[in-house]
């Protein structure tokens, strides 16, 4: 009998079974709706942003923002020289890291921190989009949108109480909005002195870390604590206003800032050459640097002297004294016509130590060619002291924050008064109807004064600076800022205004530094950039 119940059984089981799937599945199709209704479609102009997110994810920003523009190009570019990029950034990172760690260590009681293996991989982010920001200041500003899905190899090694543990940072996953500032842009290869790093929000960061060979990420609370604490403590450090700061170049060098006074006395020249037709000549003296845009220094003339006496002094501010050249011009006056070189020499100021009078008597030269047949002939002598005295850090200054502070007036200048200072950047679209050959007159309470011409230019760049004294503040006064062009072959229309400005001072009194375009009245789309400071004692 226990046979057949465990054969019947069985089989009662296996009908019981047949029977139950074939009645739900007849239920199933009884209560199924017959009313079916087609899917609501929407075009992608119509859904809202939050839609589009999460239906699309990795929409670039060039797509989903019009402020940022497409760089396909800046990917390809960083593909092909990633190989080379992997390894200046890595040894880039090392220099920037080891003072941090150094500094930072002693507070965790920690030996040493050591890159064994740094490699960022062959994988290079990519660029979704950048956005660019024009400022009139000497700053280029960049926003890019950057996504990196790595595959770098970073191995620390951590030595504390005698033990050794490594760390092992793979499968970066890293997206960025940073705020790159390239300031100050300066004369000097690769054209700007700093960089300033910073985030814009909070990264997304996601990696595996593995310490001594276990993968601490695949623990679900560590992973979360480390991926929170990463972020809270990079915003903490970079969040805007926050910045890293980089030095490319050194700020005194690149922006050639004053580095101290060269104080030149002329003394006297000796057997100077006839150059007027009737009598001696009428000496004087012109002194600068030779690379200097400054206007020369300008002896008095002495009048039917062939050996003249100056005993007169001058101070030069010194940007380079590695590299800068004192030139020496003497010039025979005429009061009509042309004033006549009566010969020339310069001195580099590698020659003169610091803190030391050093007296120089020169051969003057027709030219500063050492090989010109010309310089043989004997066209007298000058006699000159030259005192070089360099400014210390305190004067310097040690950064470019520093640099944008405004300097006191001259000593002498009245208690409420002051030295405005009007520096002529430069203009745009600028064009005369017979001519174009810029210039710039800026006259303040009657007082004028030019900028070099520049010839056949519709877009000129000055950077010339003016100064005037003032007792009182400026409050009420405005300057007149004209363009003019001017040409001596145009007989007719020799001179002809390209456009004007008149610049409350108000703002500039009240602020201390102001640097704006302004568009230029009388002009079609004429504009003048225009810097003014109000210095006082």
């Amino acid at each position: 009998m226990g046979f057949f119940s465990t054969i019947f059984g069985i089989f009662g089981f296996g009908f019981g079974i047949s029977i139950g799937l074939t009645v739900g599945y007849i239920l199933f199709i009884y209560f199924q709706s017959t009313k079916v209704e087609d899917p609501e479609i929407k075009p992608l102009v119509d859904q809202d942003a939050e839609s589009l997110q999460r239906m699309l994810p990795e929409i670039p920003n060039w797509i989903k923002n019009p402020d940022f523009d497409r760089v396909d190009w800046l990917n390809k570019f960083i593909e092909l020289m990633w190989p080379y990029l992997e390894k200046a950034i890595c040894k880039t990172a090392k220099n920037i890291a080891k003072p941090i760690i150094e500094e930072q260590i002693p507070k965790y009681k920690i030996d040493s921190v050591e890159f064994q293996t740094l490699t960022l991989g062959s994988l290079p982010p990519t660029f979704q989009g950048m956005k660019v920001y024009v400022t009139d200041e000497k700053e280029l500003i960049m926003e890019p949108s950057i996504k990196w899905a790595g595959n770098p190899n970073v191995t620390i090694a951590v030595k504390a109480f005698g033990l050794k543990a490594t760390v092992q940072v793979v499968d970066l996953q890293v997206f960025l909005l940073p705020r790159i500032t390239l300031k100050p842009l300066v004369p000097s290869f690769p054209c700007f002195a700093n960089i300033y790093v910073s985030l814009m929000e909070k990264p997304h960061v996601d990696f595996g870390l593995k310490l001594m060979g276990a993968d601490l990420m695949s623990i679900p609370v560590a992973y979360g604590f480390v991926q929170e604490l990463i972020k809270d403590q990079v915003a903490n450090m970079y969040l805007w206003p926050k910045n890293m700061e980089v030095q490319i170049l050194d700020p005194a060098k690149a922006l050639r800032r004053p580095v101290g006074i060269l104080h030149v006395k002329v003394l006297h020249a000796m057997k100077l050459k006839k150059k007027d037709l009737l009598g001696a000549s009428d000496p004087y003296v012109k002194l600068k640097f030779n690379d200097d845009k400054m206007p020369s220094k300008k002896t008095t003339v002495k009048h039917k002297n062939l050996n003249p006496e100056w005993n007169e002094e001058f101070n030069l501010v010194v940007k380079d004294p590695e590299t800068q050249v004192l030139e020496l011009n003497v010039y025979d006056w005429e009061q009509v016509g042309k004033h006549d070189r009566m010969g020339m020499n310069a001195i580099t100021l590698k020659e003169v130590s610091p803190e030391e009078t050093k007296r120089f008597t020169l051969d003057l030269l027709k030219t500063l060619d050492p090989n010109d047949p010309q310089n043989e002939k004997s066209r007298g002598q000058i006699v000159v002291e030259l005192t070089y005295k360099p400014f210390n850090e305190e004067e310097m200054g040690k950064g470019f924050d520093e640099t944008q502070t405004i300097p006191k007036a001259p000593e002498g200048t009245p208690a409420g008064g002051g030295l405005l200072v009007v520096i002529v950047h430069e203009a745009q679209d600028v064009e005369g109807k017979y001519h174009t050959n810029p210039h710039v007159r800026v006259i303040f309470r009657g007082e004028e004064k030019k900028t070099k011409r520049i010839k056949k230019n519709r877009d000129p760049r000055w950077e010339d600076e003016f100064q005037f004294p003032v007792e009182e503040p400026p409050t009420n006064d405005k300057l007149h800022v004209e363009v003019v062009s001017t040409s001596s072959r145009n007989l007719l229309h020799q001179k002809e205004t390209l456009g004007y400005v008149n610049i409350n001072l108000g703002d500039v009194v009240s602020n201390k530094r102001i640097n704006e375009k302004y568009h230029l009245i009388d002009s079609k789309n004429g504009r003048i950039q225009v810097e003014l400071q109000w210095r006082t004692s």
